[in-house]
């Protein structure tokens, strides 16, 4: 903790020294503080549609079998590969008039799925169901919105929570990292979308933004990954017996310097499918983050530190332990306490060639340093995971031909105490990010 806070800092103290380097333009402040999930300052259009999404190839030098943390060293040589469409979202907004807006995304993820009924010849003319391929699709954001003023806005609907830098900054082109950074969607929802109410708004150098939405559920909590499946919900509507608060705070007081402060705070042990399981317990979910962004002279920093906090960890566990195997839970103990934090920092190697043919192409040279534990504190009688522990250690580049496009390549490493062995990752990707009609 006391590393983490200490490096936090230094980033943040740095960071403002920066901006005496050079004089920061319009656009690049406005590159910081946008994002495609907002109202556009100008619109030309009533109606914008866009996309994002990234293409990604793999090669892991170590075992992806379930038992690797059990048995170490029996998965010591094993490697592994991999190809996928981590995501691929359209989404669009109409302008209604009169301050109204309605706007949706929907997500495709790891390629969406695929099934198909075949007449299979060699059993007799069955009937078969294939599946062809797996993924998820959903709807990640359906809303309208009401605007009064810039600083009054009223969100009603599937939204998106703003806990944590990636929840606020989610597509590819906002973050260095091929994936999104670990130390986030490893603990937290991500992309984190519930339906709710959220009031939000800009006053001069300040964005804010409150939500009241479904709380999370208990019995999809796991030792891996704390809460981050506590959203997710395998029926065909989500359980709300139980509701939470978000907030959203960032100041852009400094030219290209975004500073934010996010929480939640909610109730989830009554948000399953037989509430009765966890009587008598709220299963209180408290979570506090602090975040910066830093984008000019040629420079693009980010930060992130996250502590969090579940009230009733013992009797959840408990439950969720004895599920029937049927159960979509995960059936693990859970902690009742996290930590995450993160700094990375990149630099425009091509802004040294200032006489080059095409002004906006970048190419940004990048190390990340980050650590988090999702098992950080139990119980006294929850024997807490020490591979649950994890150091990440990467560096890449990250080559913009244009402001849309980003091709990403990554050596990563996710260091382990002994006796577990590390993980090193060698990733490449494609992605866009942006509008079609503006």
């Amino acid at each position: 903790m006391k590393k983490a806070t200490f490096v936090f800092t230094l980033l943040i103290s740095l960071l403002p020294l920066l901006s005496t380097a050079q004089e920061v333009t319009s656009s690049q402040t406005k590159e910081t503080t946008e994002s495609l999930n907002e109202t556009p300052l100008i619109s030309k259009s009533r109606l914008q549609m866009g996309a994002y999404g990234e293409a990604v190839m793999q090669k892991m030098w170590y075992s992806d079998n379930a038992a690797r943390y059990s048995y170490p060293q029996s998965y010591k040589s094993e490697r592994h590969g991999r190809a996928d469409i981590p995501h691929f979202v359209l989404f669009f907004s109409y302008d209604l008039g009169r301050g109204w807006k309605v706007s949706a995304e929907v997500e495709f993820e790891h390629g969406g799925t695929g099934t198909t009924f075949e007449l299979e010849k060699s059993e007799a003319g069955e009937y078969e169901k294939e599946i062809e391929k797996g993924g998820e699709v959903g709807i990640e954001q359906f809303w309208i919105e009401k605007s009064f003023a810039p600083y009054a806005n009223l969100r009603m609907g599937h939204i998106i929570v703003p806990v944590g830098l990636t929840n606020q900054y989610h597509m590819p082109t906002e973050y260095l990292s091929v994936l999104r950074p670990e130390e986030e969607s490893a603990i937290l929802p991500c992309t984190w979308h519930e339906t709710g109410v959220s009031f939000w708004g800009r006053a001069g150098k300040w964005r804010y933004e409150a939500q009241f939405i479904a709380g999370l559920d208990a019995e999809r909590f796991s030792n891996s990954g704390w809460i981050s499946k506590g959203s997710t919900s395998p029926y065909e509507f989500k359980i709300a017996n139980r509701y939470a608060g978000a907030f959203r705070l960032d100041n852009f007081t400094v030219p290209g310097l975004r500073v934010g402060l996010s929480g939640y705070f909610g109730f989830s042990a009554a948000n399953s499918m037989k509430a009765s399981r966890y009587s008598d317990i709220n299963g209180s979910v408290s979570i506090g983050t602090l975040d910066a962004i830093y984008k000019a002279n040629n420079v693009w920093a980010r930060a992130n530190f996250i502590y969090g906090h579940l009230g009733d960890s013992y009797t959840i566990s408990r439950v969720n332990k004895r599920l029937p195997k049927a159960s979509p839970s995960p059936r693990t103990d859970v902690a009742s306490d996290v930590v995450s934090w993160y700094v990375e920092a990149g630099y425009d190697i091509l802004s040294f060639f200032p006489d080059r043919k095409y002004k906006d192409n970048k190419l940004y040279v990048y190390g990340h340093y980050g650590y988090y534990n999702s098992m950080y504190k139990t119980v006294e009688s929850i024997t807490p995971k020490n591979w649950c522990k994890k150091h990440i250690i990467s560096g890449g580049a990250n080559y913009y031909p244009m402001k849309d496009i980003v091709i990403k390549a990554e050596y990563s490493m996710r260091k382990f105490t002994d006796p577990y062995n590390n993980e090193p990752t060698l990733s490449l990707c494609v992605a866009y990010a942006g509008l079609f009609i503006k």
